[in-house]
């Protein structure tokens, strides 16, 4: 265990064990998690749950939804579990280790209502390859393609389902794209920027699965004050 850190969010209510030279969550995972509203009874997927900090999340949130968090990496898997455990929320959130392309309906009892997603962001060949696996893994197209990605929500999704992702949006034309190939149709936008003056860099996008044409592009999302310090926003995002 000292290969790993105990760190704490919603004020220490859940705590989360962390691989101090491998993958560790972002900021990334607490604006996704925070963009989802799930409904009592939903069935949730999240994809690549890496620790499991977006599934706790979510089910912390939401105590009457079932989480299935999908890992391939079984390290990644196994401590996800540790922390379900950790924060007595085997009734809510499951991990499955599976490659996400081998994933049916079936794995979790019928279509899912929710489909959430922090994909690796990097093509595999581009930009260097981090050393370290679990980390290389989070963030290059090694196991998993936007492709892929699409084509397993579009799969798993019921009709109206909705599919959430974070990705940058540099990228936002291959998310419509791939989004529609997979019969799941754009209905959100939010661009999120570091602060007020910058280039945005991320962007979440929300679609439903069988959709209608027509889009909603929200507020700008600014993470940062000039001061370095969370933005009010951002800040209540870490609280229950």
């Amino acid at each position: 265990m000292d290969s790993l850190t105990s760190d704490a969010i919603f004020n220490g209510n859940i705590r989360i064990k962390q691989n101090k030279r491998g993958y560790r969550f972002s900021i990334d995972a607490i604006l996704l998690a925070s963009h989802v509203d799930a409904n009592p009874g939903d069935r949730v997927i999240d994809i690549g749950t890496g620790c499991g900090i977006i599934a706790l999340m979510l089910a912390y949130r939401n105590p009457e939804i079932k989480v299935y968090g999908i890992e391939i990496q079984k390290s990644l898997s196994v401590l996800a579990a540790l922390n379900v455990k950790h924060n007595n929320m085997e009734d809510r959130v499951e991990i499955i280790c599976a490659d996400v392309k081998d994933l049916t309906k079936s794995v979790i009892s019928g279509p899912a209502d929710i489909v959430v997603c922090n994909p690796p962001y990097r093509k595999a060949k581009s930009g260097r390859v981090n050393p370290d696996n679990q980390r290389a893994f989070a963030r290059h197209e090694i196991k998993i393609t936007l492709p892929d990605v699409f084509e397993t929500a579009g799969g798993l999704l019921r009709v109206s389902g909705k599919f959430i992702m974070i990705y940058p949006s540099e990228r936002t034309a291959d998310i419509i794209m791939h989004m529609r190939l997979s019969g799941i149709e754009p209905k959100y936008l939010r661009f999120i920027y570091s602060k007020k003056n910058a280039e945005s860099k991320l962007v979440i996008v929300e679609g439903v699965k069988g959709g209608r044409p027509g889009a909603t592009v929200a507020q700008p999302l600014v993470i940062y004050r000039d001061d370095g310090s969370y933005s009010d926003e951002v800040g209540r995002m870490f609280i229950p």
